[in-house]
């Protein structure tokens, strides 16, 4: 068993250098294809980081009257963190309202105007809320128009104004997660054809060899072997020279995928280097050694 393990091993690498033109040809679809896979990655990685930051940024907001007890307030701020849909619940008080309602209006005279002449504060509490995901926001919309007991304090739930708003960001994450999962499929489908008919070219050349190897009675796992393990290497080259290719495209989109998208593709990269290398790496040996294994399979037959 070692013997042949060796042989296998020495004839996949003889035949890796000796067909080097095959080799560099195989390596480089593979390599093309492997980089347009990893850019997909880094694109469903932007798009997700900017869904999920506008997803950040919507919510429901529950509006007390001035008059409503903070005791209240926060039991109804406890029941609604209590709920596995809501991802966290902000309370600001009356006084934090009017403070921010200033600071949004210090050029606007009339409205601070308006403000001196009350004797009280107008504003009163007010609940964040804050869904795990935009599809739920609609059940803790629901929630709180079944706490009979908080009706009394509560002056107004924004949800139908923003129902619009996030159902229209629920379709458009959901469409994104679609998109991206039907592309990658797509794209690893047509590498695999690519890389497949490569690396028959490859096998072609030594199509008298592996006849001869028949007639004398080897086995095909011993045939077989030395093109599985020169798939592997072709994927293996591949994932590594996509990788070189994508890291500086990484450092400089950075920057500019930082200020627009809010996320720092070169930190990704970095920060998920192993992550990223055993996508890439990975999917391009898996795509050379089945390649390699359906392609000497038509040889195997005759």
């Amino acid at each position: 068993m070692i013997t042949a393990t060796k042989r296998i091993f020495r004839s996949g690498f003889i035949g890796f250098w000796r067909n080097a033109y095959v080799s560099l040809a195989s390596i480089f679809v593979m390599t093309i294809a492997l980089f347009v896979i990893g850019t997909t990655l880094f694109v469903d990685q932007l798009l997700t980081a900017s869904l999920q930051n506008i997803q950040s940024r919507v919510d429901i907001n529950v509006y007390f009257t001035t008059t409503a007890p903070v005791e209240q307030v926060l039991d109804l701020q406890t029941e609604l963190e209590r709920l596995p849909e809501v991802a966290s619940v902000t309370y600001t008080s009356p006084e934090e309202a009017l403070a921010r309602y200033r600071e949004r209006n210090r050029n606007e005279a009339a409205a601070i105007q308006a403000l001196e002449e009350l004797d009280e504060n107008p504003l009163g509490a007010s609940l964040a809320v804050r869904a795990v995901e935009t599809a739920q926001y609609a059940s803790v919309a629901r929630f709180l128009d079944e706490q009979e007991q908080f009706a009394s304090i509560i002056s107004f739930v924004n949800f139908n104004d923003n129902r619009e708003a996030i159902e229209r960001l629920t379709n458009i994450i959901n469409a994104v997660e679609s998109a991206t999962f039907l592309v990658m499929m797509i794209l690893v489908v047509a590498a695999v054809l690519i890389t497949f008919n490569t690396i028959r070219l490859a096998i072609y050349t030594t199509r008298d060899e592996i006849k001869v190897m028949r007639l004398v009675g080897a086995g095909n796992m011993y045939i077989r072997g030395p093109f599985m393990l020169q798939g592997v290497m072709y994927g293996l080259i591949a994932g590594l020279l996509a990788l070189l290719i994508l890291y500086p495209m990484a450092v400089w989109l950075g920057p500019k995928t930082d200020s627009f998208f809010e996320f720092d593709l070169h930190a990704y990269f970095v920060s998920d280097f192993l992550i990223v290398l055993s996508v890439i790496v990975g999917i391009g040996v898996v795509m050379g050694l089945l390649s390699s294994t359906l392609a000497v399979a038509r040889y195997l037959r005759t």
